[in-house]
């Protein structure tokens, strides 16, 4: 679809879903993240299954990272209307559950206050990857989308932290703030998920989390299904197609420097992932 046709069509439909906000859902779980880590295709999957709603036009709403100033009825607007939800459960007997995808949530340090307030009770879905790998794959996103100017990803590592200083404590301090450098430019850090998920963990519990390994998933993705699907309390209805999404092409390899320094140090977060995931992370094995 043509850009400006899609704007289009987005506002119009919004304005729609702000008329009849009173009669519209608010999801019951998120993919929270982490970014390049296969979120966009564990949405495509269940997005294809008949008790699962998406949002109306977008995979992600962004609502509790860059949009929290709209107000939650902004939000709901975004989502389908209670008489679709009642049609369905009244055909399957099984109540369907509304959802969206933006993986900046589980990186931004005041989105999971945000989720637990306004939406109690909904569960938590966070894929994990290699983290060297996740960065470097940030890397050329960025660069490729305009958020990124330094080519070289060994140069952009090395300007991270001075990048970084003081975003977080600012983002805390201006709850309506953005932050290009912590949102585009964070490709370490935001690999040290450990870190990310005792935060979530800290306000909405274990209990309401699953964390996904994106390898497994990516080799052997209708177990993991399985596994989201009993998470969420869904029956297996007819079988999704897999795909992979958003792969983007390296025009150059990683020095073997530079992923050993990496590797080494995202060693002790990866450790930490055992607890979330009952298993070695695939890509430590």
């Amino acid at each position: 679809m043509n850009p400006a046709v899609k704007r289009s069509a987005h506002a119009v439909s919004h304005t729609a879903g702000r008329l009849t906000v009173g009669g519209r859902l608010l999801p019951c779980f998120l993919i929270v993240g982490a970014q390049r880590c296969g979120t966009t295709s564990l949405y495509r999957a269940l997005a294809q299954h008949p008790l699962v709603l998406k949002p109306v036009l977008r995979k992600g709403v962004h609502y509790f990272d860059i949009a929290y100033e709209k107000g939650l009825s902004w939000y709901r607007a975004h989502f389908p209307l209670k008489t679709t939800a009642y049609r369905l459960e009244r055909r399957y007997g099984t109540r369907p559950l509304a959802f969206e995808s933006s993986p900046y949530y589980l990186f931004h340090p005041l989105s999971p206050y945000r989720m637990a307030r306004d939406l109690p009770g909904a569960k938590m879905i966070v894929l994990v990857r290699d983290p060297v790998e996740r960065a470097y794959s940030a890397h050329a996103h960025e660069l490729a989308r305009g958020f990124e100017t330094e080519p070289s990803f060994e140069r952009a590592v090395e300007l991270e932290p001075a990048r970084l200083e003081g975003e977080i404590e600012r983002l805390c301090a201006e709850p309506y703030a953005r932050s290009t450098a912590h949102r585009h430019h964070a490709y370490v850090t935001r690999g040290q998920y450990a870190e990310q998920l005792a935060r979530l963990e800290s306000v909405m519990g274990r209990r309401r989390i699953l964390v996904i390994d994106s390898g497994r998933f990516f080799t052997t993705p209708e177990p993991v299904y399985d596994q989201v699907l009993e998470f969420l309390g869904l029956p297996r209805l007819g079988d999704p197609v897999f795909e992979r999404h958003n792969a983007r092409p390296r025009p150059t390899t990683m020095p073997h420097s530079l992923r050993r320094t990496l590797s080494d140090h995202f060693l002790p977060w990866d450790h930490k992932l055992r607890d979330w995931l009952g298993d070695t992370p695939s890509w430590r094995r």
